[in-house]
């Protein structure tokens, strides 16, 4: 018997069909069967081509979507069942972490809970807001009565796994054509529920104009979508609250719209409102402010004056956007005439800008290169663009402007050197004798620039244009290594002069010594002689926020009492957000996000854990264990776009699962010969520039003029020497 049964139903809409059992038949799993229930001749003829990976019953045109799936899991045999309509998708590697998820379920869990990416006809990729939700469940078994908050899930089937034992017993409830009442309901009669807080479905959504119409029944259907399951939940008051709460946002959202008929709108409302009033529960009070009024008024049956309310609002938000429009159009004049005002004024050469991770404050290679220039050439004045709320951040006399006021315009307009790690803002003029210094914050596995563009999830609207005229005022571009160097050329075409000097911020992993890892150990309160694990994963951009691969709690506590794992989140999620806010676990588990710089982590670290983060080739220079955690990788490099294949050339061990990661840690595969052998060939090869002395190399020959052949060479690899390990520090 296979564990998992993917039942795939409906007509091959817009040839989707193609594409979904490509994936699925490319690396047919052992434990895993596709039943395709394929409705019409062309869904039959592509179900056929993939034969014999695929088990094919061949449905009627118009058979309904309830009806397929009843016939697609009738001839599944697998212990669990995973329902994905033929114009939806599976992300690559997807259905083995799913088959090997419930796998290890216990049996009182009913159904798995899943995370989805959305596609539109415009764009793919797109991240759901699942994530983080899922990622608070955690991976223990629970009851939707302690965790009802679930029930704020997307509602679609694609994303439950249900066991099979459970959907023959409630095969009658389930099977609807309203999928979000079968997603809900699946959640209301499971005895436990799991969650899997992987990107595992893609919802494909179709062109509005290429579907039938929507039918006054259609949109009724919404309330008795909701009626029903309320009857489920009637002695359940957390459950019972939160799908009351579901209704009337739905139905609200619903009628807001504006795409019913006046009759239909006003029937709907009607309803609605009946619907509203019969399920209130009891004490339950509406928010206040608009929102309140809003639900004040639905449960009145206040149609006339729900409507008249709509006008008002729109009426209002229209002239709040008329006088902001004119207010940003009237101070962006002003702001312009000064900028081209102070643009006529000459060039000083005497000083510099410098910014990093959009005005974050001092940081990365543009501050490892201001720290030299003070050493080298101190008759160049830095001063710092830095958001208002970081300011107060700064080290002491650190002059600084702040983005928008009169000075920061003044400042970028004269200033001979502009030095950034990512892009000053589009209206910057290039002036002939300044010199704007492109640092870059990373070396890049992920696809950047213009190599994003067939990746809509990752690209997120970027305006190429845009990006190409930012790019075409750089007239250097620092590189640590000659892949980034090609990458860059590829990525930012343009005529600026690429400077293989190394990256500055890396120079610390050379010039660092005992006494300096010694003291940062201390800030950190790691003991002497504990080992420091970093784990530092990137952001996803198929995530619409952060949600954590492991489970630190765990990992800790396998790994013992002389481990600390110090956990470093991506710089994009903020702080108050992050799901790591208030972490700690008898010392062992430290939340280190806002700690900086970052490279002293990387100092105080005995080994780094990371995903697809760019840190990997910076904690290389140190030549200390790296282990690769790549549990969605295929994911990842499908919906990102990557330069090459991290798990075939990785700096260390490469970890699929928790429990692997585990096992790597607890043993000596972390540092064993393997290892050693796969960081020497990593750092070879992305190690190239990075000697400790980049900075010096980038200030004598950006900012004193001297030439390539009097800069200091860049050492080979085997004449360097990294800082101490926290070892040999010790």
């Amino acid at each position: 018997m296979p564990e998992l049964s993917v039942v795939v139903h409906g007509p091959n809409t817009q040839d989707h069909l193609t594409g979904l059992l490509d994936s699925l038949t490319g690396r047919p799993l052992p434990d895993t069967e596709v039943v395709v229930a394929a409705v019409g001749d062309w869904a039959r003829e592509t179900a056929l081509r993939h034969a014999p990976h695929v088990r094919v019953l061949p449905l009627p045109d118009g058979t309904s979507d309830a009806a397929a799936r009843a016939a697609g899991a009738a001839r599944a045999t697998g212990r669990w069942l995973r329902f994905v309509r033929a114009k939806d998708g599976l992300p690559p590697g997807s259905t083995r972490t799913v088959a090997e998820r419930v796998a290890g379920l216990p049996a009182a869990v009913d159904v798995l809970l899943l995370d989805h990416l959305r596609s539109t006809w415009r764009r793919s990729g797109l991240p759901s807001a699942d994530g983080p939700l899922l990622a608070r469940a955690g991976r223990a078994a629970l009851a939707l009565d302690d965790s009802p908050s679930l029930l704020r899930l997307t509602p679609l089937l694609g994303t439950r796994v249900l066991r099979a034992g459970f959907w023959r017993a409630h095969q009658e409830r389930l099977t609807t054509d309203d999928e979000p009442r079968a997603a809900l309901a699946a959640l209301l009669l499971a005895d436990r529920v799991a969650a899997l807080p992987h990107i595992a479905h893609e919802d494909r959504r179709l062109r509005p104009a290429s579907l039938p119409p929507l039918t006054p029944a259609r949109h009724h259907a919404l309330v008795d979508r909701y009626e029903s399951l309320l009857s489920l939940a009637r002695e359940r008051p957390a459950v019972h609250t939160v799908l009351y709460e579901l209704m009337v946002r739905d139905c609200l959202r619903a009628f807001t719209r504006g795409d019913m008929p006046e009759d239909v709108a006003r029937e709907f409302f009607h309803r609605a409102s009946a619907a509203a009033l019969r399920h209130r529960p009891e004490g339950h009070r509406r928010p206040a402010g608009l929102e309140g009024v809003r639900r004040s008024l639905l449960e009145e049956d206040a149609y006339g004056r729900y409507r008249a309310l709509q006008a008002a609002n729109h009426a209002r938000r229209a002239v709040r956007s008329t006088v902001r429009t004119g207010r940003r159009r009237l101070g962006a004049q002003v702001r312009e005439q000064r900028y081209r005002r102070a643009l006529r004024r000459p060039v000083d050469p005497h000083l510099a800008v410098f910014a990093a991770y959009w005005n974050r404050g001092v940081a990365c290679n543009p501050a490892a290169i201001a720290a030299k220039l003070a050493e080298l050439a101190p008759h160049i004045h830095p001063v710092w663009v830095v958001t208002a709320e970081n300011a107060a951040l700064l080290p002491p006399g650190t002059d600084h402007v702040v983005p928008g006021t009169r000075r920061y315009w003044e400042t970028l307009a004269t200033a001979k050197y502009l030095v950034n790690n990512v892009n000053f803002p589009n209206a910057v003029v290039k002036r002939p004798d300044a010199v704007h210094l492109q640092t870059h914050h990373g070396t890049p596995l992920k696809r950047m620039g213009v190599d994003q563009l067939p990746f809509p999830a990752a690209a997120q609207g970027l305006d190429f244009d845009a990006l190409l005229e930012r790019v075409d005022k750089w007239d250097y571009s620092l590189s640590a290594n000659s892949h980034t160097t090609r990458m860059w050329e590829r990525a930012y075409p343009s005529r600026y002069v690429s400077l293989d000097h190394g990256y500055p911020r890396n120079d610390v992993y050379y010039t660092a010594g005992a006494d300096d890892i010694r003291a940062v150990r201390a800030r950190l309160g790691i003991a002497p002689g504990r080992r420091a694990v970093l784990y530092a994963p990137t952001h996803r951009d198929y995530e619409a926020g952060w949600t954590p691969r492991l489970d630190l709690a765990a990992l800790a506590d396998r790994l013992g009492e002389d481990t600390v794992l110090l956990v470093r989140g991506h710089y994009f999620y903020d702080g108050a957000a992050s799901p790591l806010t208030g972490l700690r676990r008898s010392g062992r588990v430290v939340d280190v996000s806002s700690y900086d710089p970052v490279e002293e982590l990387c100092l105080a670290a005995d080994a780094l854990v990371t995903d697809y983060s760019s840190i990997m080739f910076d904690y290389a220079n140190l030549d200390r264990p790296v282990v690769i955690h790549a549990d969605d990788w295929e994911t990842y490099r499908t919906t990102r776009g990557v330069y090459f294949d991290l798990t075939a050339e990785a700096p260390g061990p490469v970890a699929r699962t928790q429990d692997e990661l585990t096992g790597i840690l607890t043993t000596d595969a972390w540092r064993d010969d393997g290892a050693v052998k796969a960081r020497a060939a990593f750092r070879r090869r992305f190690c190239e520039y990075d000697d400790g002395r980049a900075a010096e190399r980038v200030v004598r020959r950006v900012f004193l003029g001297q030439d390539e052949a009097s800069l200091p060479p860049v050492l080979p690899l085997g004449e360097r020497t990294p800082a101490p390990t926290p070892e040999e520090a010790s």
